[in-house]
């Protein structure tokens, strides 16, 4: 990523290190447990937080807290409000982990991010527990950002950055249990519509979630926060839209080409195939059943794709990712100009 943004990047990976150690000190365990029994020793924090914390170092491109960080630039220069939100980025980041660690499970991936899924190397007991705590120890930072101001106005920019996690957890499950409904059952196609739906949920929320929490913690108004993160939504069903294209054409880095047929994903390219050409419903399905039976090495994953190239619907939904990126973008500038907070989200994405 560009030297403008390494500055910032550095200084996240020091706030996720701190809420995800490797050695477990006496404040980091009562920062997220309170007081314990004696007998709770270091390996059983391992077990919850190494599966956590090797998907968190494995990499990731980190844009979420970055977007975080840069919207609190928008609305605020004070020191103490971008020092905060520095503080506050484990909490997009965590969320967006322990999604990885569910949708994998979900999925029945073996791959993330070029290494063996979480549930492959410490068993999906255990990959399944830590998924489900880090979207709880994602909070952690949230309190100790506000441990040491009482003030009234505190208090409520502590309440609603609660609320506002809450209700986009809720509806990141609400987008992945759309998904599975439709990759579970090859009778469903969702239209092309309730896809994007769906994908503003399961992808879009995330990014939502870091534009409002940034927008809050540099003091602007909830207008501005629900604004920014229709945004930022938009940003993200934009690049979910770009994932599907890429998985169907060159294959997404760390993953196989077509590995989204393997699993019964009906993602956009395959939507807006089939809006063109119904009759390929059967042979579509039919790949798909052929896919999940032999796994990778299945015939059925490159005729499948040879059958979605017969339309234009990969290079339509290449190039509406783009437009939802680019537009969302363009919006941002226009709304804060002057900002150079505004010029660094153009060109993050831009980069992207």
């Amino acid at each position: 990523m560009h030297d403008n943004y390494t500055s910032k990047l550095a200084k996240i990976e020091g706030v996720l290190d701190r809420f995800l150690p490797s050695l477990y000190n006496s404040q980091w365990k009562e920062q997220m447990f309170s007081v314990l029994c004696s007998a709770v020793k270091d390996q059983h924090f391992y077990q919850l937080a190494e599966p956590c914390r090797t998907l968190v170092s494995s990499g990731g491109k980190r844009w979420r807290p970055l977007l975080l960080v840069l919207c609190t630039q928008l609305v605020s220069n004070k020191e103490t409000d971008i020092e905060r939100a520095y503080a506050l980025t484990p909490l997009v980041e965590f969320v967006h982990t322990a999604s990885l660690i569910h949708d994998d499970i979900e999925d029945s991936s073996d791959m993330r991010r070029g290494k063996p899924a979480a549930h492959i190397t410490y068993g999906l007991d255990a990959a399944l527990n830590a998924g489900s705590w880090l979207y709880f120890a994602s909070s952690a930072c949230l309190d100790a950002a506000f441990d040491a101001d009482k003030s009234v106005h505190a208090k409520e920019m502590h309440l609603t950055l609660y609320k506002t996690l809450h209700t986009e957890l809720r509806r990141l499950h609400l987008g992945q249990a759309m998904d599975i409904l439709w990759h579970n059952n090859n009778t469903i196609v969702p239209q092309a519509d309730e896809y994007r739906a769906m994908v503003k949920m399961k992808t879009g929320t995330l990014a939502s979630l870091s534009a409002k929490t940034g927008i809050i913690c540099g003091g602007g108004s909830l207008e501005q926060a629900e604004t920014m993160g229709s945004l930022a939504s938009d940003i993200g069903v934009g690049f979910q839209i770009l994932d599907d294209y890429i998985n169907l054409t060159s294959g997404n880095k760390g993953k196989k080409r077509g590995d989204d047929i393997i699993e019964g994903k009906k993602s956009l390219p395959i939507l807006l195939h089939l809006e063109k050409r119904p009759q390929d419903f059967n042979a579509v399905m039919d790949c798909f059943k052929r896919a999940a039976q032999e796994g990778s090495s299945s015939s059925a994953i490159e005729e499948c794709i040879a059958i979605i190239e017969q339309s234009d619907a990969l290079s339509e939904a290449q190039k509406l990712g783009k437009k939802l990126i680019t537009d969302s973008c363009s919006s941002i500038l226009n709304t804060y100009k002057d900002s150079q907070a505004a010029r660094d989200i153009y060109n993050l994405f831009e980069q992207m």
